[in-house]
């Protein structure tokens, strides 16, 4: 046997044996834990204070980011980045009076505002007198929805 030989099917099994080992899962698991589901829903929280103002009637019937219109009883917000359909929770730091608000509009216009919020939810909050109020804006926490891969029909392709 000639010595080249040898030593590329050394060369050639060392390569399967690391190839086949790279495939091969280095997490360990605990026993006493269950496993956690690959497309289970992660819990996301958005947290602030600032203060807000609120928005009524002289709205009513406009058009919101969401495209339905302003109904200034509604227990709707205007914020500038959370994503429209949010539900949060917005508490009164003055009062300790909360509301639960969804998100449908964005603002407030206003500079060093955090949140506009509509006439029905600044009445909940006891802050139509004052106008402004320090408020804490909390997001429920939300299960994101896993995303499921579809398999795709492959097309059969004839090139003549």
């Amino acid at each position: 046997m000639k010595p080249h030989t040898s030593i590329s099917g050394i060369a050639l099994a060392a390569l399967l044996s690391i190839s086949a080992l790279s495939g091969c899962n280095s997490e360990l698991t605990d026993p006493q834990k269950p496993a956690k589901p690959e497309n289970a829903g992660s819990e996301t929280t958005h947290q602030e204070i600032g203060k807000a103002s609120w928005y009524g009637k002289e709205l009513h019937g406009h058009e919101t980011a969401t495209g339905e219109k302003f109904d200034p009883n509604a227990m709707t917000a205007a914020h500038p980045s959370l994503p429209m359909g949010t539900k949060a929770e917005v508490t009164n730091l003055e009062n300790g009076k909360q509301v639960a608000v969804t998100i449908n509009d964005r603002g407030p216009l206003t500079k060093g505002r955090a949140i506009d919020v509509s006439g029905g939810a600044a009445r909940k909050l006891d802050m139509k007198k004052n106008g402004t109020a320090k408020v804490k804006i909390e997001t429920k926490h939300v299960k994101h929805k896993a995303r499921h891969h579809h398999k795709r029909k492959k097309l059969a392709v004839t090139v003549r």
